[in-house]
């Protein structure tokens, strides 16, 4: 059970595999972890191609939604915003946060986060993060990684950021497709100093 009184923000982005994002908020507020949750607005076009489910745009519907998806309707405590709203505390630097985690992480976000650009409130709170010198930690979910998408990781490394591919491992005997996309969420809120998932981890060789 979470202790902190910061807030964790959730940035989920419009890249394919959605389901990390649902396990990662699941975890967080089993755990009774703090969220405030970001969806940029590709995202609600992600929901529809891949699961045929329309996503709500006002904060208490989605919240809603988030938590049905999530399978946690009462415990912790979450707190959806628009994606245009930049005036939002997220977007700030005086609003105090554990860090922020991006899952699934596009490359359409990496690249502006790279250059410095922020057009949505999902980018301008990482843009906060990495100012600032808090942690971010991206999970980004791409194949191939192009040159150009190469440099703007780099880059992106070079400032701090974490840098967590949406690639599990097999060393811990996965029995569903949730074994392995947990794996992955546990790694990277490894990276934020969370630990609430109940993974096999590597213990070196019998």
């Amino acid at each position: 059970m979470s202790t902190s009184t910061k807030p964790l923000i959730l940035g989920i982005s419009g890249a394919s595999g959605l389901i990390y994002a649902v396990r990662t908020l699941k975890s967080l507020l089993t755990a009774e972890y703090i969220i405030e949750l970001v969806a940029s607005k590709s995202t609600y076009m992600v929901w529809q191609a891949e699961q045929d489910i329309r996503m709500p745009a006002a904060p208490e519907a989605q919240e809603k939604f988030w938590r049905q998806q999530a399978g946690v309707p009462l415990l912790g405590k979450l707190r959806c915003h628009p994606w245009s709203d930049v005036g939002a505390g997220i977007a700030s630097g005086s609003f105090k946060t554990l860090g922020m985690l991006i899952m699934p992480c596009s490359m359409s976000t990496v690249a502006k986060l790279a250059v410095g650009m922020s057009s949505d409130l999902l980018e301008r709170a990482a843009d906060v993060q990495i100012k600032e010198g808090r942690k971010l930690v991206i999970v980004p979910r791409e194949t191939p990684f192009s040159l150009i998408h190469l440099r703007n990781l780099t880059t992106l490394a070079e400032t701090g950021v974490r840098v967590v591919p949406a690639i599990p491992a097999w060393y811990h005997n996965p029995q569903s497709i949730e074994d392995l996309v947990d794996f992955v969420v546990a790694r990277a809120l490894d990276q934020l100093d969370i630990d609430c998932i109940p993974i096999q981890r590597w213990q070196g060789h019998l």
